[in-house]
């Protein structure tokens, strides 16, 4: 494998703060990497300079000449009133594509990307489909390398499956290597074969294990240990070092100088390890219960929900009792959060209430919930306010914490105490809302969209607090890991109105995916007019702009590519290709690639005539 980039001694700091030192690593071709490490240790940084946008305090990244580089941000920017077509088309500008090429390169994307229109405006897509779109935008040239900072942000379920999709081989000319920070665990695990972990735990700041991230996980507790018990053996050193320089002048004297000076370099040492073994730090999240034997917390009979025409859940129960763990799967959109909404309000004075069904509550449940959109946070205010609105402390299962003690629960700094809220990243108020969370005792746990920003070390304590809280849960997430490990019984929505019980959610998406299929199996007339997850219908009996310059191209793709399947079909009976094992195995691949696409060309083609005569 040639090595394509490389990343040489790199080190950053802001101002006093030190973020990362002498980091080295390199990119080969095939290398699939995953970026972790907690937050504020650099990640977005270093992607940045690997990508040419920010220059490094020291070290070099040196590339290969030609090698095409492109950075997925985690914020994307695009012209809101403009079409996604035309966004992309002028993400093209000044390359060498020409105008044709550049119209199919956007529509092939859009189509894999599964958009259902081309000339919506970008400002009425949903987060998920905006990041579907800012995906689309940094393949579009063929890169080589790419660089992503956060890609799973705002994509549901099926969304990240989408993307694990593409990455594993959904483009013919994808990226031949990847650098990606992500802090879902399950994706990391899909999409990466080597693991770097900033942070400085570590002798050198990183740790790089080759592997996925299960393989990265036991490599790490392993030198974890290890650097425990360098600790342990230094101490014991270090003591009987002490000791011996303690004793008097002309004791020393009789000894060798290089004994003083491997003394004070024992000493420096144990600094050292001992400072690293203090970094590993985690956020101490620990949900207050309060205690109640209720068999039944809370109980929903028959509750439906939506909005004018478009049902969100019908007839829906569901029953809440301590030590529920209730996870809910769908799209963007579904009526998850609305559902969440409408038990957080079980006992609020002015509830939001279902269309019908019955909600009934046990008496002074204590219902405490995380909303994803944050509306709980005035950006206005200091930390130190957030984190003990009524004073300089705060009352935690019963004990008074000064306000400097519980900020360190949450990796909080004491410089950090006045600075607003708004300045802070969206893992530090992430850790504000858990803060107040923490401080009120619950019954039910009413969780959505609560691992948005956090590091991986933050997930896996949440992950622990959760596993022991004994109330009733309901949780909103995309990390599926965090779904396996936390969750017993799933309630999967369809998008339709339409909600179920799943054990896990392989069986929701296995379902899905059967009533797409079935779906595309009824006769056109059959088919009703249903609203895309993007919020903007499908058209039909008139092909757009794109769709129509690809119907009238399709004949002539599928033409192509039957010849290069013949093509390929005679090469494989080829005396010199059947005695060479290695020619055959490369011949059959590229077989199997060139039939699997003449059918999805004619999948598309049938897609296309029955939109055009729909």
């Amino acid at each position: 494998m040639s090595n394509i980039l490389s990343c040489q001694g790199v080190s950053k700091a802001f101002g006093a703060q030190q973020l990362f030192s002498h980091i080295s690593f390199t990119v080969n071709s095939g290398d699939r990497i995953g970026l972790i490490g907690p937050n504020g240790s650099g990640k977005s940084t270093l992607l940045k300079i690997i990508s040419g946008l920010e220059e490094p305090d020291s070290g070099q990244v040196v590339c290969q000449k030609h090698v095409r580089l492109s950075y997925l941000a985690q914020m994307d920017i695009f012209d809101d009133g403009a079409s996604i077509t035309d966004n992309l088309l002028r993400a093209l500008e000044g390359s060498e594509y020409d105008h044709a090429e550049r119209l199919h390169r956007v529509h092939s994307l859009l189509s894999r990307a599964e958009f259902a229109d081309s000339e919506i405006t970008v400002g009425k897509l949903s987060g998920g489909w905006r990041k579907r779109l800012a995906i689309c935008r940094s393949l579009l040239a063929s890169p080589e390398i790419l660089v992503m900072d956060e890609p799973t942000n705002h994509l549901d379920i099926e969304g990240i499956l989408w993307l694990e999709k593409i990455l594993g081989g959904g483009l013919s000319d994808g990226p031949q290597a990847w650098i990606l920070v992500s802090h879902d665990r399950r994706f990391l695990e899909n999409c990466s074969t080597r693991i770097i972990e900033l942070s400085q735990v570590y002798p050198e700041g990183s740790l790089q294990v080759d592997g996925r991230y299960s393989d990265f996980i036991e490599a790490r507790e392993t030198f974890l240990e290890q650097q425990a018990e360098v600790e342990v053996r230094l101490s014991n050193k270090v003591r009987r070092e002490t000791e011996w320089l303690r004793r008097g002048p002309k004791a020393r004297a009789t000894k060798a100088k290089y004994r003083i000076d491997e003394a004070h370099r024992l000493q420096q040492e144990l600094s050292q390890v001992k400072s690293r073994n203090r970094a590993t730090g985690s956020v101490q999240i620990d949900f207050d219960a309060t205690g109640r034997k209720t068999k039944k917390l809370l109980e929903a009979i028959g509750i439906s929900k939506g909005f004018g025409d478009r049902p969100l859940f019908r007839e829906l129960d569901i029953v809440l009792s301590p030590g529920t763990r209730l996870g809910l799967l769908g799209r963007n959109g579904c009526g998850k959060s609305t559902l969440m909404r409408i038990l957080a309000s079980a006992h609020s004075e002015e509830p939001f209430t279902p269309d019908s069904g019955d909600l009934k509550v046990a008496d002074n449940v204590q219902i405490v919930s995380f909303d994803q959109k944050r509306e709980d946070i005035d950006p206005a205010i200091t930390l130190r306010r957030a984190l003990a609105p009524d004073g300089d402390g705060v009352v935690y299962q019963g004990r008074s914490l000064h306000v400097v003690s519980w900020a360190k629960k949450f990796l909080f700094r004491p410089d950090q105490l006045e600075t607003p809220v708004g300045q802070l990243s969206g893992g530090e108020q992430a850790r504000i809302l858990l803060a107040n969370l923490m401080r009120r005792p619950a019954d039910i746990l009413l969780l959505d969209e609560p691992t948005n920003d956090l590091d991986i070390p933050s997930l896996d304590v949440l992950e622990e607090s959760l596993l022991e809280f004994p109330g009733a849960l309901v949780l909103v997430t995309h990390d599926r890991f965090l779904l396996d490990r936390v969750c017993d019984r799933l309630l999967g929505f369809d998008g339709e109105g339409s909600v179920a019980y799943y054990a896990e959610y392989g069986q929701w998406l296995e379902e899905l995916v059967e009533k797409g299929k079935g779906e595309r199996d009824k006769e056109p007339g059959e088919k009703k007019k249903k609203q895309e997850s993007n919020g903007v219908p499908k058209k039909k009996g008139k092909l757009s702009y794109m769709d129509q310059r690809e119907y009238d191209r399709i004949e002539e793709l599928i033409l192509e590519a039957e010849m290069r399947v013949e093509g390929l079909q005679k090469r494989m009976v080829q005396p010199e290709v059947v005695s060479d094992p290695a020619q055959a195995a490369e011949c059959w691949e590229e077989l199997e690639k060139a039939q699997e696409e003449v059918e999805r060309l004619y999948s598309r083609w049938d897609e296309l005539e029955e939109m055009k005569n729909g």
